[in-house]
């Protein structure tokens, strides 16, 4: 079948699926998400196998764009505004989620993981470390959707909103560390100075360094241009956030890092910041989220998925309860009211975006061949579930806060 063809029926199919998303009221991602699901090669062969195993271009375009939008929220005076309450809980529930999750999974996943040639520690802790590292993001979509529908003002709605904003970037950060740690695991390297603290720091400061440089060389090269019109805009960022996703990669640091910081760098010290972050949103995200989001549901594995349902159980409860008390913790120590203490974590339950693409990014290190597929499995699985079930309790969660007027439900 015509390759473009594909791509045709692709993003017409998520685009259906997720007009039907908004008529159940569920995110459209998750409308993708069952769009992908519905051409998966497993299912009705609509889609050759052979496609879905080579759109790492388009993976890698989409997530170059969405972690870039990730850096694109972390402003600073955005961050210093909203106070210490949203920074505490954000550190904490992000965190908090990763360590409940890496726990839990290195304690139950023995029983439920039985791969040729597994151990403990090449096995059981990376697949923990790596689902863990996916605990920490929150979508924020979901949530945002919910407040605007029933014009929700308050306390709760607006540190719901800025923690969900932030904590992409930690499940980021989580992410880097996790596939180091893992992959020295999973090769058997005799762990030493250089694999467990100059091989990081050379992965995640290079990352920085490069995000930084094409951040400033963006900011200047945009900013010496006499007519910034949105066609010379886009075509600048397509062109330096692939340049700057291919350098960080061909010279081994994280390329998701990169970008996100490069992200930071533009939002924080270019002119036309909102500009350009709007017009992303305006014009490109929409197609970026059809393709993505439906690719990703075309990488599930059933028989996989089939034999991981347990593990897909443990993931959404495990990362709920550590949302839950690093909220708790979070929003103690920053002396946060009480109804925030209560009320916030129930908002932070959605789950999507950047996680599927984190794993999905995960799939092209081939060190990670043995347990990709499970990782996978498990991370679209429970943000279906998330998704689904995010909105309910982030509205439950605002009734119960106040901050939902009688008359708006």
């Amino acid at each position: 079948m015509d390759s473009i063809l594909i791509v045709g029926i692709i993003i017409f199919t998520g685009f259906i699926f997720g007009e039907i998303a908004i008529k159940f009221r569920i995110p459209k991602v998750t409308g993708y998400i069952l769009a992908g699901i519905f051409l998966n090669p497993g299912l009705f062969k609509i889609v050759p196998e052979d496609f879905v195993d080579h759109t790492g271009l388009i993976t890698n375009l989409s997530l170059s764009l969405i972690t870039f939008s990730v850096g694109g929220v972390l402003l600073y005076s955005r961050i210093k505004k909203q106070g210490k309450a949203i920074i505490y809980i954000t550190i904490f529930e992000a965190q908090a989620a990763f360590i409940a999750v890496a726990a839990g999974f290195m304690i139950v996943a023995p029983f439920f993981l039985h791969l040729p040639g597994s151990t403990w520690l090449t096995t059981i802790v990376p697949v923990s470390l790596l689902i863990a590292a996916l605990a920490s993001p929150t979508d924020p979509s979901a949530t945002l959707a919910v407040a605007h529908e029933y014009k929700a003002k308050g306390a709760v709605s607006s540190t719901i909103m800025g923690a969900a904003a932030f904590d992409d970037a930690l499940g980021i950060i989580n992410y880097s560390l996790a596939t180091i740690i893992a992959g020295t695991l999973i090769s058997h390297e005799v762990f030493s100075v250089y694999s467990s603290l100059i091989k990081p720091l050379i992965v995640i400061g290079g990352a920085v360094f490069c995000g930084i440089s094409f951040g400033i060389l963006f900011n200047k090269i945009s900013s010496s241009i006499r007519k910034q019109t949105e066609g010379v805009l886009i075509v600048l960022i397509a062109a330096f956030l692939s340049l700057c996703f291919g350098v960080a990669a061909i010279l081994g640091f994280d390329e998701l890092l990169a970008t996100m910081t490069m992200g930071i760098v533009v939002v924080n010290f270019n002119d036309n910041s909102s500009r350009i972050f709007a017009m992303l949103e305006r014009y490109t995200e929409e197609l970026v989220f059809v393709l993505f989001f439906t690719l990703s549901g075309m990488h599930l594995n059933f028989r996989v998925l089939m034999g991981s349902l347990a593990l897909v159980l443990l993931f959404v409860f495990f990362r709920v309860v550590g949302k839950i008390v690093g909220t708790g913790i979070g929003a103690a120590l920053s002396q946060a009211p009480s109804v925030v203490k209560k009320y916030t974590a129930w908002g932070l339950i959605p789950q999507g975006g950047i996680v599927i693409g984190l794993a999905l990014m995960m799939k092209q290190d081939h060190s990670f061949d043995a347990i990709s597929d499970i990782i996978i499995s498990v991370t679209i699985g429970a943000s279906v579930i998330h998704e689904l079930i995010g909105p309910l309790l982030a509205k439950m969660a605002l009734e119960k806060a106040g901050e939902i007027k009688k008359g708006e439900y």
